[in-house]
């Protein structure tokens, strides 16, 4: 495995597909890394995402979901910010769900006016969902980490993006801090 292939590992998937976007940018060590500088990084994507098989990774799709990521980032800073507020109806404004009766059964299908915008769209609907439990959508509290989860827990008191990755850590600098004190006091 090259070094590429294995940078290619990101830290934390499986969030919701707004949350999994933004987490396409991680950070390891000094180590800034961004899995949609390439369309095989975009492939990759789609398919952890399970989107693969609707769209196609091509250089389109690619800038239409770097610009809908920059704006969900915004968004989660501040949710209120009109400009990013305006980008992200605007994409919205690319698909729209049709309600119809299948087999006897209420259903739902998105239709997009390009398919190229399809994963934008889905993202950006994906975060308006999250919204409606804003005290659950957070970044890690490791000031050094970028990522972001949606917290799951039953109590809602999660805070690492992941406790083998920056939890561990953060549980062993309390451990060597407490060990440094004792020795000092």
């Amino acid at each position: 495995m090259t070094a590429r292939e294995t940078n290619r590992r990101r830290p934390l998937t499986g969030e919701p597909v707004a949350v999994d976007l933004l987490n396409t940018r991680w950070v390891v060590g000094a180590d800034h890394f961004d899995l949609l500088d390439s369309e095989d990084g975009l492939r990759q994507w789609l398919t952890e995402a399970g989107l693969a098989e609707r769209f196609t990774a091509d250089t389109r799709t690619r800038a239409h979901l770097l610009a809908v990521r920059d704006t969900l980032a915004r968004l989660l800073r501040d949710p209120t910010d009109p400009e990013a507020t305006d980008q992200l109806n605007a994409v919205l404004g690319h698909g729209s769900v049709r309600r119809l009766l299948r087999d006897g059964a209420p259903a739902s299908t998105v239709e997009f006016d390009d398919p190229a915008r399809g994963p934008a769209w889905l993202a950006a609907a994906d975060l308006l969902d999250l919204m409606e439990r804003p005290d659950r959508l957070r970044g890690c509290a490791n000031p050094d980490c970028v990522l972001h989860f949606f917290d799951t827990s039953k109590n809602g008191t999660r805070r690492w993006c992941s406790m083998s990755g920056c939890g561990n850590r953060a549980k062993a600098a309390r451990h060597h801090a407490r060990g440094r004190a004792g020795r000092t006091a």
